[in-house]
């Protein structure tokens, strides 16, 4: 009785440590709980992969995005999509409107030079062409000042990108893909350093014009 009694204990307590390791203390629970800590915890450096699109020569996405002054809110589209992607545009939708409402009636702290831009890239690169990314971009009515739309057409490099940024994406088998939804804010440097559901559309905002240096009233 006593020696099961003492086993169960020490299964209990190996079970409470083995969770405590695998949801770094309890922290999460979920893999998308994990990387968004993991991100949190350690920003991961943008690749050097190569990125063209509307008025966008060929050019390595760390450049674009580590530009020294702007905070960047990325998704991962395609434009065949009828799912997911309809909502992501919808959402960053929202986000440039308040981004163009913001920026008539805020202005930057003394000495802050930052920026909030956002950026769609397509994980469909044969597809998805400069003109197709254009001809997507206008019936989104994305203004180009604050939203724009790249690819990346060399497949590895894509799946460079995918995994680094630990974004998934299956084909279907029919053409379309499954993928995984979610805002990634970048900072000045290039780095990802927050990943936000796309429904925390204003979280995401929010700590963008915060590493931006925006003041809020």
């Amino acid at each position: 009785m006593l020696r099961t009694a003492f086993l169960s204990a020490l299964l209990a307590i190996a079970g409470y440590a083995c969770a405590g390791w695998l949801t770094h203390d309890f922290q999460i629970w979920t893999a998308e709980g994990a990387r968004r800590l993991e991100v949190a915890l350690e920003p991961v450096v943008t690749p050097a992969v190569r990125i063209d699109g509307p008025d966008i020569g060929l050019q390595p996405l760390s450049q674009w995005l580590g530009d020294g002054h702007s905070v960047t809110i990325v998704d991962f589209v395609y434009t065949r999509c009828q799912t997911v992607c309809l909502a992501l545009g919808s959402v960053y939708q929202q986000m440039q409107a308040t981004l163009q409402s913001t920026n008539k009636s805020h202005v930057l702290i003394e000495g802050a030079q930052g920026k909030v831009k956002l950026l769609s890239i397509s994980f469909d690169g044969a597809h998805d062409t400069p003109q197709a990314l254009q001809d997507y971009a206008l019936r989104l009515h994305a203004d180009p000042a604050l939203w724009r739309f790249v690819r990346v057409q060399d497949r590895q490099e894509m799946q460079r990108l995918l995994a680094d940024f630990q974004v998934v994406v299956i084909p279907d088998g029919r053409g379309d893909f499954e993928h995984n939804a979610a805002l990634l804010v970048v900072d000045q440097q290039g780095r990802l350093v927050r990943i936000f559901d796309y429904a925390e559309q204003q979280l995401a905002l929010d700590y963008a014009q915060y590493l931006a240096g925006a003041a809020w009233p």
